[in-house]
């Protein structure tokens, strides 16, 4: 005799379940496998529970049809549970119009090796009693779908049963172990087969295509196929403020039978089409079917507001009359109701003004709501000036802001020594090909100690890429990674952003000790290495960047490689090739990456300049290419980290930021604070400066690290000058 309980498990999805799938079997599974009922109602010793498919479907449910009730007649008494009623065919003949089912009314109750079914205190017989076949219980796949409120109908062109409900499709082929569950392909414990012109289905494979609770009774050798009884009800309002006396809401409601039944009738409460006064008005919504059954009610609590009222611009200035050259203290005083000024537009502000002359300010505020306010006021600036525009720039340009110079005059600044040291930190360059065409390792090399990463690539292949970076242990004994320092930037199709905001999130991060943190590499085991870095797929065109420092106990290698978005790397490593440049922009490992210049006398009391990525003064690192054996440049010393020591730098001194080969978007370490700064267009980014630092009343030793920032131009300058006297 075959259990049951082995029966009831009749299909292994293999997706995912659904939660409420997964809800519904784990109840059915759990009193399966408590009863451990036979089909004959023997216990039995163990058993197999059955899971539930995932996936929604997206067919419309069917509209009710009583001519589909000739497959079930139902009779005015209840059959013996040996009933050998003669059943009809269930051939599927029609290639036309789906069979539709009878509008059912609550559980469907069926008996075991039995056609018997009873529902809403009617009797029915199946086409095909329950059928236990190689220890799998079947039934009649029309039968129980109708009985449900399912439509059934076949499919000539792909020899396919389509049952559909309220959103579920699934799909059964005759002599197949497979169903298609809202297009998910699912095994089932056994292959689907006709008796006598009846489709058999395993049990539980309709069950869980078409997502229906069942629980069994083992004194009664019967299985309860759950019916929701009563409709839904729900509603939607549109999107946005709902405004006391203006807004006319729009509702849009939803109604469904799990049966099947048609809604006849809908009741609401609390419903206006425009609220007159602001408040919470909880508004409900019922609907009825054709068998009188009301759903629950639903009730959204729709949030009226008051009209909005307009911003107010206002500000204020410290003074109505300036000396050409004095600081104008401008203070914002608009306000808003809610607090919600999203936009400030300002015309005629400057920090201070260098003409004599009345001027006008005006400032323009802007609401979430789009509503908008001007205020305009004017100011004298007189004849008599307190610092001319070179002596006030230097004074109050903010940190990381710009202001212009005469870029030929560098020139003629004192150039300090620049002698340096160096940390031992490898550098793993990964910039070439900069450009991917195809997938395949961008570079690969073994280093031992402390290494920094820089990445710099650009997909021009079409499809979605990922780049990935990963560690591999090539000793017979774990290898340990200290991750010291990160900074991602990316996808975006702008190099000189993505270099810019790598360097400044690798700045935080240092500063931070925010990516600090320890791996272990089991011998001959790869991981994945900084896995922001393959966080986000690159569109065609789009560009990353990324520098970030690890150091290891032992000797490890690293592969940077791009692969399609959906693959996965590690699988696709030994497969793929290795790509070569095939362009000026460089690859390769070079040692001794970090370059201290220490500077030990005083600076700051005349002007004077530090010239770095020229390859003169500062030459540009010699190395390999690790793939290719052959010599590598780094020009340009990309990744190169530069700790510039200025041990006393004398007071009221201003350092600064000059490019000196054009487009330039940079970041830098300074005295442990991030700066960011940019200098666009070519022609006169070197007529730049970008702010760093000012020291204060007494001398100072200011530490700044910075390193050349991927997509922009070199060489650079960094700049002291002593700053004006500060008058009043």
């Amino acid at each position: 005799m075959m259990f049951l309980a082995f029966a009831l498990a009749a299909s292994v999805p293999v997706p995912a379940e659904t939660p409420a799938a997964s809800a519904a079997y784990a109840a059915a599974s759990g009193a399966a496998s408590e009863l451990g009922i036979t089909a004959d109602g023997s216990r039995a010793s163990e058993a197999a529970p059955p899971t539930a498919p995932s996936g929604e479907g997206a067919s419309a449910s069917a509209a009710p049809n009583p001519a589909a009730a000739a497959e079930l007649s139902p009779g005015a008494a209840l059959p013996s549970p040996s009933s050998d009623a003669s059943p009809p065919s269930e051939s599927p003949t029609s290639n036309a119009s789906p069979s539709m089912p009878v509008p059912p009314s609550g559980d469907l109750l069926l008996y075991m090796n039995s056609a018997r079914m009873e529902q809403g205190s009617k009797a029915y017989t199946a086409a095909r009693p329950l059928a236990v076949k190689a220890g799998v219980s079947y039934g009649s796949l029309r039968s129980l779908a109708e009985r449900l409120g399912f439509s059934v109908a076949y499919v000539p062109a792909k020899k396919e049963t389509v049952v559909r409900k309220a959103g579920l499709e699934a799909r059964f082929t005759n002599k197949s172990k497979y169903y298609t569950a809202s297009g998910i392909r699912t095994l089932m414990k056994g292959a689907a087969y006709t008796d006598k012109g009846v489709f058999m289905v395993p049990l539980t494979s309709i069950t869980a295509a078409l997502q229906i609770p069942y629980t069994v009774d083992q004194r009664s050798h019967t299985i309860t196929l759950k019916q929701a009884a009563e409709p839904a009800a729900s509603f939607t309002v549109q999107a946005g403020d709902i405004i006391a006396g203006e807004t006319r809401v729009q509702y849009k409601a939803r109604a469904s039978s799990p049966s099947n039944l048609q809604i006849v009738q809908e009741k609401w409460e609390g419903r206006q089409e425009v609220f007159a006064e602001p408040g919470i008005y909880p508004v409900t919504y019922q609907v009825q079917d054709t068998a009188g059954r009301w759903s629950k009610p639903y009730t959204l609590s729709i949030t009226v507001t008051s009209p909005n009222i307009p911003p107010v611009a206002m500000f204020s200035t410290d003074k109505k009359e300036y000396r050409m050259g004095e600081p104008v203290v401008i203070a914002d005083e608009s306000t808003d109701e809610e607090n919600a000024i999203t936009d400030r537009q300002w015309t005629g502000k400057q920090a201070a003004y260098f003409r004599p002359g009345p001027v006008t300010v005006s400032l323009t505020v802007t609401d979430k709501h789009g509503a908008a306010a001007a205020f305009s006021q004017e100011i004298l600036i007189t004849d008599e000036t307190l610092y001319a525009e070179d002596e006030f720039n230097r004074l109050f340009t903010p940190v990381g802001s710009n202001f212009p110079i005469d870029g030929t005059s560098v020139k003629n600044m004192e150039l300090l020594p620049f002698t340096y040291d160096t940390e031992p930190y490898t550098l793993f360059r990964s910039t070439g090909p900069e450009s991917i065409r195809e997938e395949g390792v961008l570079y690969q090399d073994v280093i031992d100690g402390p290494a920094r990463i820089l990445l710099h690539h650009k997909n021009t292949t079409g499809p979605k890429l990922k780049i990935y970076m990963l560690a591999s242990n090539p000793n017979p004994r774990p290898a340990t990674l200290f991750i010291e320092s990160s900074g991602m930037a990316g996808p975006t199709p702008y190099g000189e952003i993505a270099g810019q905001m790598s360097l400044q999130r690798y700045f935080a991060s240092i500063a931070s000790g925010s990516a600090a943190r320890e791996l272990v590499l089991a011998p001959g085991e790869t991981r994945l290495l900084f896995q922001e870095i393959g966080q986000n797929a690159l569109s065609q065109g789009d560009i990353v960047t990324f520098q970030g420092e690890v150091a290891s106990d032992s000797a490890v290698k690293y592969t940077s490689l791009v692969v399609k978005a959906d693959r996965d790397p590690l699988t696709a490593l030994p497969s793929l090739p290795f790509l070569d440049p095939n362009q000026s922009i460089v690859r390769g490992t070079f040692a001794d990456s970090t370059r201290i210049f220490d500077y030990a006398p005083v600076v700051g009391t005349t002007p004077a300049r530090i010239y770095l990525s020229d390859n003169n003064a500062d030459p540009f690192q010699t190395g390999y290419d690790g793939i290719k054996g052959t010599p590598a440049t780094n020009s340009g010393n990309y990744g190169v980290l530069y700790k510039i020591v200025l041990e006393r730098v004398a007071p009221h001194t201003l350092l600064t930021f000059n490019p000196r080969g054009g487009l330039f978007r940079g970041s830098a370490l300074v005295n442990g604070s991030v700066v960011t700064f940019s200098h666009l267009g070519a022609a006169s980014a070197t007529d730049q400066n970008s702010v760093l630092y000012r020291t204060g009343a007494g001398e100072e030793s200011v530490e700044i690290r910075i390193s050349p920032a991927a997509g922009s131009n070199l060489p650079f300058c960094l700049l002291l000058s002593p700053l004006p006297s500060v008058r009043s």
